[in-house]
């Protein structure tokens, strides 16, 4: 027997945690058992060629927003070179509408629907024990069609103890060069009505001692990055403080943990202990949403805005986590000015990224149900995004979208964050000038076209003579110290001007650093020559690294010392 299991994911980096859990859990049937994964910018035909190739008995597919449209397409034409092929779906993307899915896909056996562990194992029994002991009729948490056609929906499956499902991670070698993501918890107190883990009511934490010896192994095996998928990781504070005060004793010094935590839950045990950590040890994701107060009572949220805010800066002042907040438009109660204003909120909170998204209205979700009450119209294919509400139309949904590219080109790479800061003092608010900007893109038809990264700098300083015409050079010379401070530049940008630092004056300097490495640490076997070429030196008329006041100074550049959160280069002021 041949059961596969096929997962398309967003990006090479990322792996399927499900199918693998899947497998896991139906271990005594491992040698039956095969995963193929595969991602979302790969052809149909390629990935139908490779699962014809397969020869599966039995095919299954985890279903989510981001690879719906394949999974169809797929399913549809895998029935017509193996029109005897059981294909079964599951994932959060069928299981809300297991019926209509069968409807539409009438090449599909069936939907398992919901939490999949026991249910995979149960029908992975029933194929490879050919029936024996079991029939699909008793198999709960399966929508089906019988032999003559009939839809059968069977009952949910009740919530499994998630310490029994087997750690999936024995194998590194599988995992090479992907994102590891783990799951300690499961469920979710909360019931936001955008988001379907609110109907997983039932929340379930990993066993402490188990959960230790698996992030134990992640920090033995050095691996880069683990994300954890818990909904409100930070919800019980004696698990939350058990995973963080173990990863804090046992820091390799490598793997980062990603956590999405409500920071008004945050106490200060929890606090004190965040503060300590290793600059780069763990990173924080935290759903705001919005801080408008109908629109927060509406969708359900339990957020104290105030406390976030307090937090978040509690946290920055640490200097060692990256925080990354999130807004989504397209909320009930949030026009185009609320929205401005709760963007504005946010980004006064300085956070590492500010992730602007768009309402996706998942089936199953009380946003769903909802949708005519608050006349949202949403996208018809996968991930159903909102295109407009009573209180947001289409053409300020277009507006924002111009605003979201402006802030992750500009803002979310984090390659222009002394520039933007003197450059927001030229308009009202932040939101103001990442508007502005969008509308110089299409003024200029910039906003068709892929550019490089030196071309953006090039946009942006044009920009600003636009709106600031006065402090021309104070933002040129910005530029240029946001560039040097990501890349030792060999070829120095038309836009930066002349180098002006004397070929005496770097001579006389590096000779010297080379015997007394008054400012570089580290570099004591490299000779004068070698300094000059990993390091650089620049010659500055302001004060780009403080107030921007006129002040001149020469700024070293250490790139073998970066920063473990935004990578940028250590910088010494040289007399």
């Amino acid at each position: 027997m041949n059961i596969v299991l096929a997962a398309i994911n967003a990006k090479y980096i990322h792996s399927n945690l499900a199918v693998y859990s899947l497998k896991a859990y139906a271990k005594r049937y491992a040698g039956d058992i095969s995963i193929a994964e595969y991602t979302i910018n790969q052809h149909t035909d390629e990935i139908l060629m490779d699962l014809y190739k397969r020869q599966p008995d039995v095919l299954c597919f985890s279903c989510y927003i981001w690879n719906m449209t394949y999974v169809e397409a797929l399913v549809r034409d895998i029935h017509k070179i193996c029109p005897w092929l059981p294909i079964w779906l599951g994932g959060p993307e069928v299981s809300y509408d297991a019926e209509d899915v069968l409807i539409r896909l009438p090449e599909a056996a069936g939907v398992l629907k919901g939490e999949g562990e026991e249910t995979f194992l149960e029908l992975a029994s029933y194929y490879i024990e050919e029936c024996q002991g079991k029939e699909l009729s008793g198999i709960a948490g399966l929508t089906y069609r019988d032999d003559k056609g009939k839809m059968i929906e069977n009952g949910w499956r009740k919530p499994l103890d998630l310490s029994t499902v087997p750690f999936v991670y024995e194998d590194m070698e599988e995992f090479k060069n992907k994102i590891i993501y783990y799951e300690s918890s499961r469920g979710c107190p909360f019931s936001c009505s955008y988001c379907l883990s609110s109907v997983d009511k039932c929340l379930r934490f990993r066993d402490i001692e188990l959960v230790k010896k698996e992030l134990s192994f992640f920090i033995g095996q050095r691996v880069p990055q683990v994300k954890f998928v818990d909904r409100t990781f930070n919800y019980k504070h004696s698990h939350a403080m058990a995973v963080w005060r173990h990863i804090y004793e046992h820091d390799n010094g490598i793997t980062n943990f990603h956590f999405e935590v409500s920071a008004d839950l945050l106490n200060e045990e929890e606090l004190e202990l965040i503060s300590k950590m290793r600059p780069g040890l763990i990173q924080l994701e935290i759903g705001v949403q919005s801080t408008n107060p109908l629109t927060i009572r509406e969708i359900k949220r339990a957020m104290k805005f105030e406390r976030v805010a307090r937090i978040v800066g509690r946290i920055n002042e640490g200097g060692n986590v990256h925080q990354h907040l999130d807004l989504i438009a397209g909320l009930p109660y949030e026009n185009y000015e609320s929205f401005e204003k709760s963007f504005n909120d946010v980004y006064a909170l300085n956070p590492e990224q500010l992730q602007l998204g768009f309402l996706k209205v998942l089936k199953g979700s009380y946003m769903k149900e909802h949708a005519g009450e608050y006349e949202l119209v949403n996208k018809s294919l996968p991930p159903y995004e909102v295109l407009s509400t009573k209180w947001l139309p289409y053409e300020d949904i277009l507006k924002l979208k111009r605003i979201e590219e402006m802030v992750e080109v500009y803002y979310n790479s984090g390659q222009f964050r002394h520039t933007l800061r003197h450059l927001g003092d030229a308009f009202a608010a932040p939101f103001a000038m990442f508007e502005a900007l969008g509308e110089y893109y299409e003024e200029e038809g910039f906003h068709m076209t892929n550019h490089s990264r030196i071309t953006r700098y090039e946009i942006l300083l044009g920009f600003a003579k636009r709106h600031d015409s006065a402090r021309e050079e104070l933002y040129r010379e910005l530029l240029v110290f946001d560039l040097y401070l990501r890349e030792n530049m060999k070829n120095r940008p038309e836009f930066a001007g002349e180098y002006t630092v004397e070929k005496d004056c770097l001579s006389e300097f590096y000779e010297k650093e080379a015997k007394e490495h008054r400012y570089l640490k580290g570099y004591e076997k490299y000779d004068k020559r070698q300094l000059r070429k990993m390091t650089h030196m620049e010659s500055f008329r302001y004060d780009v690294a403080g107030d921007g006041t006129e002040r001149k100074n020469r700024i070293l550049f250490d790139y073998q010392n970066r920063s473990r959160l935004n990578y940028q280069a250590s910088v010494f002021y040289v007399q």
